[in-house]
């Protein structure tokens, strides 16, 4: 396990990213980053002495679709639903965090659009926001 420093974000913010390690300082990434930018699934990256990333020396191709929904809007727990329902539909792997941030990976080829429409569906909603990093 290895961190991503975020504190650009928030003073001391860090990420735990499941790794898995290819030699004494290079790692490549085991799960779908939900906070960290410019790191996706089977990126390959290398750390410093504290075990925080420090590079990304091999791109895997993977993108990562991620989405906060909004605690306090009235239809959040429906729109977990539907995401859910929606995301399960693509194969596509996921993951939920406290039920309210999503993350899902986008593998080279995958198509994205069955979810994006979903999306961009919801956005006059301000029940979420989304956003696809690679």
């Amino acid at each position: 396990m290895i961190h991503a420093d975020l504190s650009e974000r928030e003073n001391g913010w860090r990420e735990q990213l499941w790794t898995h390690q290819v030699s004494p300082d290079t790692f490549e990434i085991a799960c779908l980053p939900f906070f960290t930018y410019g790191i996706c699934y089977r990126d390959i990256v290398t750390i410093d002495d504290q075990h925080l990333v420090s590079a990304v020396v091999r791109k895997s191709g993977h993108r990562t679709l991620r989405v906060a929904l909004e605690q306090q809007h009235p239809q959040s727990g429906q729109l977990h639903e539907l995401l859910h329902e929606k995301v399960v539909e693509t194969g596509l792997a996921h993951e939920w965090l406290q039920g309210t941030y999503l993350a899902v990976d986008l593998p080279p080829g995958a198509d994205p659009n069955p979810l994006v429409q979903v999306l961009q569906g919801l956005e006059g909603t301000e029940a979420l926001s989304w956003e696809i990093d690679s």
